[in-house]
């Protein structure tokens, strides 16, 4: 669900519909001035950053200091960020700045507060890497349990060939089924976690210090003691 909201708080946007939520809030008309700070932790050159530079002047730099940024934003009224930070002294020296809109989920290299003094919209992009993070944390699980990678890289030195027998092992095969996942923080990638967890037959318990949004969600909440002495595996999302 998209949720709007100015200064007071942040604003959430997906990353595909900057353009679309640019044109809402200043209007298809302006000749926005643009400037993208880091383009290069985001897009390597596999997509297009044409809708955006239908909007006005675009500027698009692979990366920049904190000392090239305030050069380059210093007409900017919007700016495009992934990881350069715009802190208090950085929006101060930028006068025309209406628009800070930030290529990732955390909003902690913006100053908010000098933001919304200064009647500037922040933009973030919540949940855009979930079913990543997700299928990442079983990446991981399944080599440790599985050894993808050390039997693949052995079976081409040749040891299947010499193998007397019809295969080997050289670490015993772990199955998740009826082993029990703990995940620490419960929010959209600790819920995506246990959804995977139980379609390979783990038994999921979760801890969070805030618990509301888990109702109704078919998962056993725990204290953090449970979770340590209780766990085969344990997933902690910050």
């Amino acid at each position: 669900m998209e949720i709007l909201k100015k200064v007071t708080e942040v604003t959430i946007i997906h990353h595909e519909n900057i353009a679309k939520y640019l044109i809402r809030y200043f209007g298809k008309e302006n000749n926005m001035n643009i400037v993208v700070t880091d383009s290069g932790t985001l897009n390597p050159g596999d997509l297009s950053w044409d809708e955006l530079k239908k909007l006005g002047e675009c500027h698009i730099y692979g990366n920049s200091t904190q000392e090239e940024t305030i050069i380059r934003c210093k007409d900017a009224q919007i700016v495009v960020t992934n990881k350069v930070a715009f802190d208090k002294q950085t929006i101060e020296a930028l006068p025309e700045l209406k628009c800070i809109a930030i290529t990732a989920t955390g909003y902690n290299i913006v100053d908010i507060e000098t933001a919304k003094k200064k009647g500037i919209i922040v933009m973030n992009v919540p949940v855009y890497g979930t079913k990543s993070v997700a299928q990442m944390v079983f990446a991981l699980l399944l080599e440790l349990t599985q050894h993808v990678g050390h039997h693949n890289e052995t079976v081409h030195e040749g040891r299947w060939e010499k193998c007397d027998n019809f295969c080997y092992w050289d670490y015993p095969l772990v199955e998740l089924a009826n082993l029990t996942m703990g995940i620490i923080g419960c929010g959209q990638i600790g819920m995506a976690t246990a959804n995977i967890a139980k379609a390979f037959g783990m038994k999921v318990i979760v801890y969070d210090v805030y618990t509301d949004h888990l109702a109704g969600k078919n998962l056993e909440v725990v204290d953090i003691d449970t979770i340590f002495t209780q766990s085969d595996v344990i997933q902690a999302v910050r």
